[in-house]
């Protein structure tokens, strides 16, 4: 017979005995149920913890896409005015290095009326080769009509259509103020527009209010003629819009202002960020949890199998042996219990759409409102950064904690271990 003290580590005989400890049945001194538990656990934490990941991914995914998508990266306006020579200025622009493209705009507030029902407008007025380069308003999912038609007509969000019982070739009518000063106040103008194309951005707030309008048009209806209200950048990369805001306002001129897309939206980026770590920590706690059953059922194996160690002791194994057998027991069921959990992790983020959509007709609809929530379905970005992350935080702690119990069972007396036997 070989010299087991010879024998290297993690040899296929300490695998041998680890399986058979594992399988073991109750009547048998094992504790099946309490690996069978154990394996749950940490599957279940692991698969909650993937699935949270991906959720939040999504959301942040989402929610930048969706207001960078269809707004400007970077804004430039002329505090309380407009900006006479936005021809000039937008071709100074244009030279600063990282711009895409520059649009001139005209914004206003209006009340919008269809089929006897009353809504909000925020009117954008915008040139159509300009509106064309928004992918979020031109390659929508959900679109009705012909952008290219726009000279025409108007385009208004999906919400905003719906709300007001509109379909494209219905007629829609803006009353806005034109600035003009009269006895009773500030004299307002009525114009009815053909709806020529319908858009969704994907976020509800866009699509319940924003419309676009002709730029000479909206020029006309509020009094704007020869101006623009601001100008909308666009950069080639969104992320570089805090370092090159200031460097835009410098090159448009001096009195001019220039605000990010960061700054409308930074708290809620703020927001996100504190629910994402808070959320990662309390998980964490949930994988723990889970982690520590592995430690329990170690406990009971060790407590059973004593006089099995002490005989295996007086065979010649050593403690390193010992130990890494009951290391092999906790440390196999964390390893496969991880594993099982990101399958079902990764699985729900790929299908979380079919995953909502049930949920939704088995709870008879209505389960996700996108006027609270902003946005129309639930997001996922599976990550592998996020997957690594949950690996690393259920196998490390799986692995550490396996190692106290097999320590125990490695110390243990042979000679005391077989005394009452």
């Amino acid at each position: 017979m070989a010299d087991v003290r010879q024998t290297r580590p993690f040899a296929a005989f300490e695998w041998m005995i680890a399986w058979r400890y594992i399988r073991a049945k109750r009547a048998e001194g094992g504790v099946s149920v309490m690996t069978w538990i154990s394996l749950v656990g940490v599957t279940l934490a692991v698969f909650a913890l993937i699935a949270t990941l991906a959720v939040r991914s999504g959301f942040r995914a989402e929610f930048i896409d969706t207001i960078a998508g269809a707004n400007a990266h970077v804004s430039v306006v002329m505090p309380r005015g407009v900006i006479a020579d936005f021809e000039a200025m937008s071709e100074r622009i244009m030279a600063v290095e990282g711009v895409q493209s520059v649009a001139p705009l005209i914004r206003a507030q209006a009340m919008a009326s269809g089929n006897g029902r009353i809504g909000l407008a925020d009117i954008h007025g915008i040139r159509l080769e300009d509106l064309k380069t928004s992918d979020a308003i031109v390659d929508s999912e959900r679109t009705l009509g012909n952008i290219d038609d726009l000279p025409s007509g108007i385009a208004i969000g999906s919400q905003l259509a719906t709300n007001l019982g509109l379909m494209v070739g219905d007629r829609i009518e803006l009353t806005t103020r034109t600035g003009a000063a009269t006895p009773m106040g500030q004299a307002t103008r009525r114009n009815a527009y053909e709806v020529v194309f319908i858009f969704s951005t994907g976020r509800f707030q866009i699509d319940e209010v924003r419309v676009y309008l002709p730029f000479d048009e909206a020029q006309f209806i509020l009094g704007r003629d020869g101006v623009a209200d601001e100008l909308a950048i666009v950069l080639d990369d969104l992320n570089q819009s805090e370092a090159l805001k200031q460097q835009i306002a410098d090159t448009a001129g001096p009195g001019i202002w220039a605000y990010s897309w960061q700054d409308r939206v930074g708290r809620f980026l703020r927001a996100l960020t504190i629910e994402d770590n808070v959320m990662f920590i309390i998980l964490s706690i949930l994988v723990l949890v889970a982690s520590m059953n592995i430690i329990s059922g170690l406990i009971m194996l060790v407590k059973n199998k004593g006089r099995d160690v002490g005989i295996l002791r007086t065979m010649g194994l050593t403690e390193g042996s010992i130990l890494r057998v009951f290391f092999i027991c906790g440390a196999g069921i964390g390893t496969i219990g991880t594993v099982a959990g990101v399958i079902l992790g990764c699985l729900f983020a790929i299908y979380i759409d079919t995953i909502f959509s049930a949920v939704n007709y088995i709870a008879g609809g209505g389960v996700w409102d996108p006027s609270i929530r902003g946005i129309y379905n639930v997001p996922a970005e599976l990550r592998l950064e996020d997957v690594l992350k949950a690996v690393s935080l259920s196998l490390g702690l799986s692995w550490i904690i396996t190692i106290f119990p097999a320590r125990r069972a490695a110390r243990m007396n042979p000679v005391e271990a077989l005394r009452y036997e």
